[in-house]
């Protein structure tokens, strides 16, 4: 991705007006001049017209080579041009991605390596994306030493500098969670074969690896203090661990779903057709009674629980287990940031309520707390679930960004909570997360990030927000195309909390390839006619992205005034809908059942 996007910055009721620093969520550095930025959108269309000639032509040779894997001993009149045999298979390939060179000459590289240690050359489309991996994982690898030497010298030279530290120290962890992904999907393709449920996972974690990077990126710019010389050493570090990240994606984005595709029979097409529309409920753990649970551990702030904090529960969770572990908190209020950590998975935190049982903080930017650090609530393990339980940053609107929920857990779900701030109050950070029955609330990007999130039955709240600020309910942030990633908004409501005169927004495109789908949800009159605005007021928002609305009602769902841009769609079809249900969106029909979760299809 292009390092010079623009800053994020506050809402204002003046289009065009850019606020002051201390407005302004600088996660990304500011293009110079618009010169820079025609040039770059020109070079993106470029880039995208080759993609797609190349993607056609990358079509007809992996078909050739699914027929011949089908009926080897049977057809003997194919033509030899569909033979991927007939060509350079890492060529052919690599055609597929955003950078085919780095693509090219790097899987070649550990190809000959590889050719000379087993005396044969990796040919099919699986040996290729298994070298893709190793490729991308040994520069990750590469990568987290020298950012782990680079801290350790800043600390010893650097004693009194912490918000530069702990944005060093971000990345680190940041790149160590990329190298987690990679190693996933390592281990997926020789456990799982590429199955249809495989290859889903495996783009989900390397869109999470690309992910990662870039949070790492947007944390060294947001604050004025961190040095443009060290935002540029570290980018450069970088480039070709992003550039192999997102040449693994293509490949499993645009090779292995084709292939999928083929082998899926009519019948199952048919079925998920019936069952793409539907409307998830839940059931034992998420519906069932709290005298009706049985808890591992009990938090109490008098006393009668095993603990008194939330933090000391989390802290007792066993490590990486696939048991699910119940934590019950009592009714009251817990001031204290909670942090689930990615080793702490399938950890369900259950309330007496949104309104009942309460965690709050007040971590914020205007404080010197990094908006990927400011979570009231953190969750990064696998397989979290939190029901009702009410999520709170307490800062205010003068603090700018303060975020009450962080989730980068894969497979997450949150089920009756509310969730509770104002300026990037839900920090949806990547991998699948789904929230049904939540009441969220904020002003300016107050659902954010790069996850595949869904949301059902939500109640989305936005409130008034500072003076001379407007709202955005969305901000997301695909940065590569190929990322599955994206927010749908599915049988919500969008009304206002409290008073609300200031100019509202459905969302703004964070990055170049955003996307965010808003349908079957009752909208009220607060949103502006306009429905969306540009990242930038006045600039335009880039032709690569996907915002669409889909059978909405309400006085805010009229579509004749909404924004022309080539990359919203006013009424998407049935057909483009299904893709952002739970099944094919999140494969909620796999770890949503595993979960307990149940699904009532629509008639």
């Amino acid at each position: 991705m292009d390092s010079s996007k623009s800053a994020k910055v506050d809402g204002t009721d003046e289009p065009g007006t850019v606020k002051s620093h201390e407005s302004v969520k600088v996660f990304e550095s500011v293009k110079n001049d618009e010169f820079e930025e025609e040039e770059y959108r020109r070079k993106t269309r470029k880039r995208l017209i080759i993609i797609a000639v190349s993607s056609v032509i990358l079509v007809l040779i992996v078909i050739g080579a699914i027929i011949g894997i089908l009926v080897p001993m049977r057809t003997k009149n194919i033509p030899s041009s569909l033979s991927i045999k007939n060509r350079d298979p890492i060529r052919a390939i690599c055609n597929s991605t955003l950078y085919q060179d780095s693509c090219y000459s790097s899987i070649h590289s550990v190809q000959m390596s590889s050719s000379k240690n087993s005396g044969s050359e990796p040919d099919s489309p699986e040996e290729i994306f298994v070298l893709s991996l190793q490729v991308t994982l040994n520069e990750l690898v590469t990568l987290k030493s020298s950012v782990s030497k680079r801290l350790i010298s800043f600390r010893k030279n650097n004693k009194n500098d912490s918000i530069t530290q702990n944005a060093l120290d971000n990345c680190e962890n940041l790149i160590q969670d990329a190298i987690n992904q990679v190693n996933m999907s390592m281990s997926s393709t020789q456990q799982d074969r590429f199955s249809a449920y495989a290859v889903s996972d495996i783009r989900t974690w390397l869109s999470t690896a690309i992910t990662d990077q870039q949070t790492c990126l947007d944390g060294l710019t947001e604050f004025e203090n961190i040095s443009v010389s060290l935002q540029e050493e570290m980018k450069a570090l970088m480039e070709n661990a992003t550039e192999f990240t997102s040449n693994s994606l293509a490949i499993i984005s645009n090779i292995f779903t084709i292939i999928r595709e083929f082998q899926v029979n009519q019948a199952h097409r048919k079925l998920l057709q019936e069952n793409s529309s539907t409307l998830w409920m839940h059931r034992r753990l998420l519906k069932a009674e709290v005298v009706n649970l049985s808890p591992n551990l009990t938090v109490a702030k008098d006393g009668s629980g095993d603990y008194r904090t939330i933090s000391e529960a989390v802290n007792a969770v066993p490590k990486r287990s696939n048991d699910r572990f119940l934590i019950h908190v009592k009714e009251g209020e817990y001031e204290e940031q909670v942090m689930v950590d990615s080793d702490s998975w399938n950890v369900m935190i259950y309330g007496d309520g949104m309104n009942k049982t309460i965690v709050s903080d007040s971590l914020n930017h205007a404080d010197g707390v990094a908006t990927y650090n400011s979570g009231t609530l953190i969750a990064e393990g696998r397989g979290f679930i939190a029901r009702d339980i009410g999520i709170k940053n307490t800062a205010g609107p003068a603090k700018l960004q303060a975020v009450a929920l962080r989730s980068s857990s894969d497979k997450s779900i949150f089920y009756r909570c509310s969730i509770d701030g104002y300026q990037d109050t839900l920090y949806v950070h990547a991998n699948r997360q789904f929230f049904g029955d939540c009441l969220i609330t904020g002003t300016i990007d107050f659902i954010f990030g790069n996850a595949a999130a869904v949301f059902q039955n939500c109640s989305i709240q936005p409130r008034q927000p500072g003076p001379g600020q407007y709202n955005t309910v969305t901000a997301q942030s695909k940065s590569d195309p190929n990322q599955n990633t994206g927010i749908s908004i599915q049988q919500c409501s969008i009304s206002p909390s409290g008073n609300l005169t200031a100019q509202t927004f459905l969302g703004r495109p964070w990055n170049d390839y955003s996307t965010t789908v808003v349908m079957e949800t009752d909208i009220q009159g607060i949103i502006d006619p306009a429905g969306w605005i540009p990242w930038e007021p006045g600039r335009e928002a880039p032709d690569t992205i996907f915002y669409a609305e889909y059978k909405n009602t309400g006085p805010g769902s009229v579509l004749n005034q909404r924004v022309m841009w080539p990359g919203f769609r006013p009424n998407i079809t049935e057909e483009e809908a299904e893709k952002f249900y739970v099944e094919p969106f999140i494969q909620g029909d796999q770890w949503l059942v595993r979960a307990d979760v149940e699904h009532d299809s629509h008639t």
